[in-house]
């Protein structure tokens, strides 16, 4: 087998199982991931909790299936909070499983964002890569990315935008491959009068009582997918809403999503944390939706102002306010541009497999 044509074990989060929207941005990046590098020739060995579905067309590859009980999220935590370990835990047994396949592969790539598989790096025989999916929001995990970075194992560690890499202490520039999406499943809509929206796991870090201000400031109906992942802070956003401004779409399969988003003419996207991406900020441009954003993480390295959309200065709701109102000079066409030229699955799995094989090449040497 050569360099080129590589056997890599995947493994998914531990909270919830692909397919149940749980995982949010992870499972996006991780299906998205499986196809490219299916289309460059890899054989792949998938490691997800029990009831996951590979994505359509992607039959080549295997699936390991791991019953268990899901990890607490760090997203919902205290930083300081303690490593947790639940009975019958779905993270510890999803890399018993990695480990021993691990030993006959290549190399075996992590995609959650969990304190055991970093832990674990320096003391397996299997090549253990993590695919980096939030910022600095644990301690614990911020220590642990820091640790291996200072190692000889820094090369292990990729990111998704120099945003979410910078919040971490890094002994070396960091591998950053940004993210990809199978863009033949979303179609460019030129249409460019429909309604405001807004994408994304609703939960506090996100932000959506922004969006909702926006709204409310323009006198608009705003659609909002994503899952009720905190269902209290929902039912506070909605609560001081004007009564039925807020159109609830839940969490869609990818098809029907695109379809609904492609018809609005402009995402807002709110975030209140350091986001590691911004999955939907390029969903929503491949459909040729621009998009008006916050300054702050991935999304502002996403955005063009002025090409793709509007970025603003955090938390100004009046300048997200009045970006909207000009979001009519946004060419949608430009939008697509931008996913096909700087998003794609094939292009993102190129830039996983170099940063892969560079590492398989040197293995003999140290890594740095």
């Amino acid at each position: 087998m050569t360099l080129n044509q590589m056997k890599l074990v995947l493994v998914s989060t531990p909270i919830g199982y692909l397919g149940s929207g749980k995982g949010g941005g992870v499972e996006v990046t991780m299906c998205s991931l499986i196809k490219g590098l299916l289309s460059l020739g890899h054989q792949l060995i998938v490691v997800a909790p029990y009831g996951s579905v590979l994505p359509s067309g992607c039959s080549a590859a295997e699936i390991c299936l791991v019953s268990g009980v899901e990890q607490p999220s760090w997203q919902h935590q205290e930083r300081d909070a303690p490593m947790l370990i639940p009975p019958d835990g779905l993270l510890l047994k999803l890399w018993e499983q990695a480990i021993q396949l691990g030993k006959s592969a290549d190399a075996v790539l992590n995609f959650s964002y969990d304190w055991l598989p970093l832990w674990l790096t320096p003391h397996v025989t299997a090549d253990l890569f993590h695919l980096i999916s939030m910022g600095g929001v644990s301690n614990v995990m911020k220590s642990l990315v820091e640790d291996l970075s200072k190692s000889n194992n820094h090369g292990r560690l990729a990111f998704h935008t120099y945003c979410q890499a910078a919040d971490y202490c890094l002994s070396k520039e960091p591998v950053v491959v940004g993210n990809g999406f199978d863009l033949g499943k979303y179609e460019f809509q030129p249409s460019s009068g429909g309604a405001l929206g807004w994408a994304g796991r609703i939960a506090p870090e996100k932000g959506l009582e922004d969006a909702v201000a926006v709204a409310s400031a323009l006198g608009e109906r705003l659609l909002v997918w994503g899952v009720k992942e905190d269902l209290e802070y929902a039912a506070v956003v909605e609560e001081n809403a004007p009564a039925g401004m807020i159109d609830w779409r839940g969490f869609l399969p990818t098809d029907e999503f695109q379809r609904q988003i492609g018809a609005c003419r402009v995402l807002l996207n709110t975030p209140k944390w350091n986001e590691a991406y911004g999955n939907v900020v390029v969903e929503a441009m491949a459909c040729g939706v621009p998009v008006v954003a916050y300054d702050r993480g991935g999304p502002g390295e996403l955005v063009t102002s002025g090409l793709t959309g509007w970025l603003v200065a955090p938390d100004d709701i009046s300048e997200m306010t009045a970006a909207t109102s000009r979001i009519n000079e946004i060419d949608r066409r430009e939008c697509r541009v931008w996913a096909e030229k700087f998003a794609s699955a094939e292009e993102f799995a190129q830039r996983v497999e170099d940063w892969i094989s560079s590492i398989i090449k040197n293995k003999d040497a140290s890594i740095n």
